[in-house]
C-alpha cells in the first residue's frame, strides 16, 4: 500500500486519516497546533459526522445545548439551542482518535510541498521531509491558494476573548447595520465575541481591539450574556471568512477536503459540517484512484462535483439567511450577500417532467462506481438507491408503462416508500 500523507488534523483531515485506516493504508498526518484559541457553536447534525467519522473522543468534548438568543431583523424572539466546543480541547480530543487508531500525528509545521508525478517532499520545521505517494490537503483556510477559484464577497471575522467568573453557559447572534456578530460564554467564564464584516474599510490594526470594545458596547445582547469585562478591550484575532471553491480539488496524486476545497462564509452554515460533507467521500475517491487506475478520472470528477454541489448547498442557505434581514437593503454588505452565488433557489420545486435516468458516479462500498441514476430538478447529482431499493430501474419502469410490475415486485413497506418518494417528485398517476 503506498504512502498517504494527510496535512492538517482538523475533522476534514482526521475523517480522511480514519477512512484511510480502515482500508488498510498506510496515514501519516502532519498537523500544528491553532494558533488562537476559540469556541465554535455546533448542531446535532455536526455531533452526528462526528460519530460517523469514528471521532469518539471528540464527540465527547461538545458540551450540552444550551441556549442560543437570535436576533435578526429586529426580532428578538427566536430562541433554540446549540452545543459550544472548545476547540483547543476539541483539537487535542481530535489527535487522540487518529493516535487510538495507530495513525501516526506529527507535530510540526509544514514549510513547503515539492510535488510531481512521482511524489511528494513535504518539508517541516524542525524535522526531516516527509516523502508521500499521495498528499490529501486538509489544512483549511491556511492551505495554499492555488489554480482557479470563487470568491464570495470579501469577508473579515474578528474574534475577541476575555475571561470572566464561571457561569450559566450560553450565546447569540445578532444582525448589524455593516455585518454580523455571534458570540458566546463557557460555563468557566471563558467569553467569545467575533463579529464579521467587509474586509475593506476598517480602523488600522492597532486600533482593532478598543474598536470592537466600542461595537460590544453597543448592544444589548452583549450586555445580557456578559459582564462589565465585554466592554473593555480583549484579545484579537482576526481571520478570512471569504467563501471560497476551489475549481480544480484533485489532481494524480492529490485530493482537497474541507476548507481547503471550499470554504464558506460561517453564515452559510456550521464549518465543521460542511468540512465533514466532503471529507466523508475522500476515502473511496482516493481509494478508487489507487487502487483502479482506470477509474481514477470517475473518481476525481465525483469529487469534484460533489464539493461544488455541497458548496452552492451551503452558500444558497447562507444568502438566504441574509435576504430574512430587511432593514438595511442599500448598505453594501447585506446588498452584495443577499444577491450571492445567484439567485437559484435552495431546493428546486418538483417537477416530474424532469425526472430522467442517467449514469454518473457513486460511492460504491469503498470504490467509486458509474451507475444508472435517477436524476430530479433538486438532486441534480441524481439518487441511486432509496434506502436499498434502486431508483433508476423503476423510473426506466414507469417510462415503458410497467411501473406497477416493477412495484409488484417490491415488499410492501418499500412499494409505499417509492410511491411517496414519485409522488414528492410531482408524478400523479
Amino acid at each position: 500500500m503506498p504512502e498517504i500523507v494527510v496535512l492538517g488534523a482538523g475533522p476534514a483531515g482526521a475523517a480522511v486519516a480514519l477512512g484511510l485506516k480502515r482500508l488498510g493504508y498506510s496515514v501519516r498526518v502532519v498537523s500544528e497546533w491553532r494558533r488562537f484559541t476559540a469556541v465554535e457553536g455546533v448542531s446535532q447534525r455536526v455531533l452526528d459526522g462526528l460519530r460517523q467519522a469514528g471521532l469518539r473522543h471528540a464527540l465527547a468534548c461538545a458540551a450540552a445545548p444550551s441556549p442560543r438568543r437570535v436576533l435578526w431583523n429586529g426580532d428578538g424572539q427566536s430562541i433554540n439551542q446549540e452545543c459550544l466546543l472548545d476547540r483547543p480541547r476539541f483539537d487535542a480530543a481530535i489527535r487522540e482518535d487518529l493516535r487510538a487508531a495507530g495513525i501516526d500525528v506529527v507535530e510540526a509545521r509544514v514549510l513547503k510541498v515539492d510535488s510531481t508525478d512521482a511524489g511528494h517532499l513535504i518539508h517541516l520545521d524542525c524535522r526531516e521531509p516527509l516523502r508521500a505517494a499521495f498528499l490529501v490537503e486538509a489544512r483549511g483556510r491556511s492551505a495554499p491558494l492555488a489554480g482557479g477559484r470563487l470568491r464570495g464577497p470579501e469577508t473579515l471575522s474578528l474574534l475577541n476573548q476575555w475571561q470572566e467568573a464561571p457561569g450559566q453557559p450560553g450565546s447569540a447572534v445578532e444582525s448589524l447595520p455593516d455585518g454580523w456578530a455571534w458570540m458566546a460564554r463557557l460555563v468557566d467564564g471563558r467569553c467569545y465575541w467575533q463579529i464579521t464584516l467587509d474586509a475593506g474599510g476598517l480602523p488600522p490594526k492597532e486600533e482593532l481591539a478598543d474598536y470592537c470594545a466600542l461595537r460590544r458596547a453597543e448592544s444589548s445582547l452583549v450586555r445580557e450574556l456578559f459582564g462589565d469585562a465585554a466592554l473593555q478591550p480583549a484579545s484579537l484575532h482576526a481571520r478570512s471568512s471569504t467563501a471560497i471553491l476551489f475549481h480544480e480539488a484533485s489532481g494524480s496524486n492529490w485530493l482537497r477536503v474541507g476548507d481547503a476545497a471550499m470554504a464558506v462564509d460561517p453564515l452559510s452554515g456550521n464549518g465543521i459540517f460542511q468540512s465533514l460533507s466532503s471529507a466523508l467521500q475522500a476515502p473511496a475517491v482516493i481509494n478508487t484512484m489507487l487502487q483502479c487506475p482506470d477509474r481514477a478520472e470517475l473518481a476525481r470528477r465525483f469529487h469534484q462535483r460533489r464539493v461544488e454541489h455541497l458548496f452552492l448547498r451551503f452558500a444558497r442557505t447562507g444568502r438566504d439567511f441574509y435576504g430574512l434581514e430587511q432593514r438595511w437593503p442599500d448598505q453594501p454588505f447585506w446588498r452584495d450577500r443577499r444577491s450571492w452565488p445567484d439567485a437559484e433557489p435552495m431546493h428546486a420545486a418538483a417537477d416530474f417532467s424532469q425526472v430522467r435516468v442517467e449514469r454518473a458516479p457513486v460511492i460504491h462500498g469503498d470504490l467509486i462506481d458509474e451507475v444508472e441514476v435517477a436524476v430530479t430538478a433538486d438532486q441534480p447529482l441524481g439518487i441511486w438507491h432509496l434506502q436499498g431499493v434502486e431508483l433508476a430501474p423503476v423510473i426506466t419502469a414507469l417510462q415503458r408503462g410497467e411501473l406497477n410490475h416493477a412495484l409488484a415486485a417490491l415488499p410492501e413497506a418499500q412499494r409505499r416508500m417509492v410511491q411517496g418518494w414519485l409522488l414528492a417528485q410531482g408524478y400523479r398517476p
